[in-house]
């Protein structure tokens, strides 16, 4: 199965610092359901996505002055990746999509202080699924048909 985005060895290792620093917490499919809107991300033109091409856009992308990702925010993002979660990051690249992050754009967590269940919305965006404490959002077809191919 070829990539479904472009990559490097450098972008591999950044997509599993990312994951494991979102998810880890959550196993190796919640580090996969991570990195599987991460690529959907770059892949698609639509929404929120137009002008992120690749897989250093994703991650370091900011909306209203807010990072996307938690994650980037923290010091231990920054610690160099181990081997398994290469592993799980190559995997997302080669295109490892399942539910309930299969189409979804988005995703975060509701455990926090405030604690409460998915939403059937965020942001106007349909509930998909939950994986453990992630729940995960994809667009409408006509927002955007192409997460859809």
């Amino acid at each position: 199965m070829g990539a479904r985005v472009k990559y490097r060895s450098s972008d591999v290792d950044l997509l599993a610092r990312l994951m494991r620093g979102e998810a880890q917490a959550e196993g190796e499919k919640g580090m996969l359901t991570v990195g599987a809107v991460v690529i959907n991300r770059a892949v698609v033109r639509c929404s929120d996505f137009k002008n992120v091409n690749n897989i250093n856009d994703v991650i370091y992308h900011y909306m209203n002055g807010d990072a996307m990702f938690d994650a980037i925010l923290e010091p231990d993002f920054y610690q160099k990746s181990r081997e398994r979660e290469r592993r799980l990051a190559e995997q997302t690249i080669k295109g490892w999509r399942e539910w309930p992050s299969k189409y979804s754009l988005w995703y975060f967590n509701p455990w926090g202080p405030t604690s409460q269940p998915c939403p059937a919305m965020w942001y106007g965006q349909p509930f998909a699924g939950a994986w453990k404490n992630h729940c995960f959002y994809q667009p409408t077809s006509t927002e955007c048909a192409e997460i859809y191919r």
